[in-house]
């Protein structure tokens, strides 16, 4: 099989996993790393047995990369992104696809002018768990869908993270920081989204770190912490979401919940590629788990790359697209938005329901 020749930009915790399991999709051949600290580069490299560390400009020069993946922080994304289309590469970027909506249409437009593609994490709804509940929706075992419910609560980072302060500023937040999982896998199982209502929340002014290595910091909060919305489908489903970082007694909620006209599906935490997935079909007294269908339950990242990198080589669509991350950062700006209108968001955007995954992507 052809392989696409892949450089990673970014060389931070998250770039261990994509180095570890680029190697396992015979689709892909990862050529080089690099990084704003060279040295970090250096030492990913030499632990995960890439060729070449280098500096970001050498990466981008080079004409026998085809693809970057671009692992950089998030407000770097779309000028990473854009510098790589512009040198001719095809670039997949760590969610979100930008920070705000110009930047996202700027990266879309880029890659249109150059007839380049664009993919974007999360790719966890690629993975064994939601794929199988995607497949039990599309056999008719839950009925017609009528309803959904998603709940991303936690306490907030401060309590583990090294470095929460980009957590709590612009751009941040539960909805930008997690928002993507969830939302991506919502349309990925019920389709694209039509409006939005919002309502959003600042519960604290001010954070104080308690994990090491800057614990008693202390962080000023400028971007709503709590925010719970409606969520309006093209289909006719109405669904609701609550993300936080606010509810420091954790919580027993499920992560998403679909509800049909025959049963109702429990998606597994869309953070995993893996279960668990249970139904409960009308009249039945409890929850049944069902069996995986597909292979990839463990982490996974990197599979939407492959699977981008198939489409390149051999034409065809791929499921973590540019179109999907597009309307996903604008819902997830539509549910701020509506609360501060106190009005819906109307979407302006629109995708594809990506198709379910086939074995063949199998490594």
């Amino acid at each position: 099989m052809k392989k696409l020749k892949i450089g990673i930009i970014g060389c931070g915790n998250i770039s261990s996993i994509y180095m570890e399991n680029c190697p396992k999709f015979p689709q892909l051949e990862l050529v080089a790393c690099a990084d704003l600290d060279v040295m970090r580069a250096q030492l990913q490299a030499e632990k995960f047995g890439v060729p070449r560390a280098c500096s970001v400009e050498e990466l981008l020069s080079d004409p026998t990369i085809e693809l970057v993946i671009n692992l950089t922080i998030p407000k770097a994304h779309a000028s990473v992104c854009i510098q790589a289309l512009e040198a001719g590469k095809h670039v997949y970027t760590e969610k979100p696809l930008a920070v705000t909506r110009e930047e996202g249409k700027q990266i879309l437009e880029t890659a249109k002018k150059h007839n380049l593609l664009v993919g974007s994490a999360p790719d966890t709804f690629l993975g064994a768990g939601i794929q199988t509940a995607i497949n039990l929706i599309e056999q008719g075992e839950i009925g017609v869908p009528i309803g959904a419910s998603a709940f991303m609560i936690c306490r907030g980072h401060e309590h583990w993270h090294p470095d929460p302060t980009f957590y709590y500023d612009n751009g941040g937040g539960p909805m930008f920081d997690m928002g993507p999982y969830y939302l991506t896998a919502l349309v990925a199982l019920l389709g694209p989204i039509k409006r939005i209502a919002g309502s959003a929340r600042i519960s604290y002014q001010e954070r104080t770190v308690l994990s090491t290595p800057k614990a008693g910091t202390k962080i000023e909060v400028s971007t709503p912490t709590h925010i719970s919305g409606v969520i309006d489908f093209d289909s006719g489903v109405i669904g609701s979401i609550t993300t936080s970082f606010d509810a420091f007694g954790g919580t027993s909620l499920p992560p998403i919940e679909i509800y049909g006209s025959e049963g109702t599906l429990l998606v597994p935490d869309p953070n995993t590629f893996g279960g668990p997935v249970k139904i409960r079909k009308r009249d039945e007294k409890e929850f049944i788990e069902v069996p995986l269908a597909y292979g990839y339950s463990q982490n996974n990242r990197g599979l939407g790359v492959a699977d981008m990198a198939k489409a390149i080589l051999e034409g065809g669509k791929y499921r973590a697209n540019s179109e999907l991350a597009y309307h996903v950062l604008e819902a997830m700006h539509g549910f701020h938005d509506s609360s501060d209108s106190g009005k819906h968001y109307l979407m302006e955007s629109t995708c594809e329901r990506p198709e379910s995954v086939s074995l063949e992507l199998q490594a």
